[in-house]
């Protein structure tokens, strides 16, 4: 495996920080985080929904130097500003500098889609459409993604993902795992936050729970993980627990 992490800590720069009471910084595993160290060439934030991952990961991006809404570092577009302040207040720590970055959002993605189409049109960049792998508009989400992943993501890169399942079939998730081991050969690091077991099953990711201020967790130990094995091992007893009061 090649690889040299490019990003290796990030921290909170708490002495800034007039007011805990207010939003980002109301949040529990904000009001609580000093910093976390990178060692993984994969590493995984999981969480419940409403904890803050796409709050923290948003802003981790955009301490990267790219866009909220997602991109590489030469995309300067927005359709709404609903990022929080919180990367005005984040410090990354990097070791190296990738060949590039990325920023991978199921969320805002039709938005990067037509902002690779405005690209292309107007400054007549056919080559920019093959690139990202032709007229993503023309694919359905989940090829769409998939496809610029193939086709932009490159060697000894820095790729930020947010709940990329959201728009993968499980065939999909496995495909995507397939690209992310490749790309993690040949020396690129991904931060990805996901609600997947699929892609947190990854050999060589590491694992941050934040429902636990952060702390390295196993897989089996995820409540993603015991929830779909609980589901799968009897889901006719899950449905009995859930229905049946």
């Amino acid at each position: 495996m090649k690889n040299d992490l490019f990003v290796t800590k990030i921290q909170l720069e708490r002495d800034k920080i007039d007011n805990y009471q207010v939003y980002p910084f109301n949040i529990d595993i904000i009001k609580n985080f000093h910093e976390i160290k990178i060692d993984s060439p994969v590493t995984f934030l999981v969480g419940e929904n409403g904890i803050g991952k796409s709050t923290f990961i948003e802003a981790l991006a955009i301490s990267l130097g790219l866009n909220p809404e997602g991109g590489s570092q030469n995309f300067v577009f927005h359709t709404h500003d609903t990022h929080s302040n919180l990367s005005e207040y984040m410090r990354v720590s990097t070791y190296n500098r990738p060949v590039t970055k990325f920023f991978l959002r199921a969320e805002s993605f039709y938005n990067v889609e037509t902002e690779i189409i405005h690209i292309s049109e107007e400054g007549g960049q056919g080559p920019l459409y093959d690139s990202y792998g032709g007229n993503l508009h023309e694919c359905s989400h989940g090829e769409a993604f998939l496809k610029l992943i193939q086709n932009r993501f490159y060697d000894k890169g820095l790729y930020i993902l947010d709940e990329p399942e959201a728009a993968l079939s499980p065939q999909s998730q496995l495909s995507l795992l397939c690209l992310i081991n490749d790309l993690v050969q040949n020396g690129s690091q991904f931060i990805i936050a996901t609600h997947s077991p699929i892609l947190i099953a990854y050999r060589d990711g590491k694992i941050l729970d934040l429902n636990h201020n952060f702390e390295t967790i196993s897989y089996e130990d995820t409540n993603i993980y015991q929830l779909y094995k609980l589901f799968l091992d009897d889901n006719l007893e899950m449905q009995h627990r859930l229905f049946d009061k």
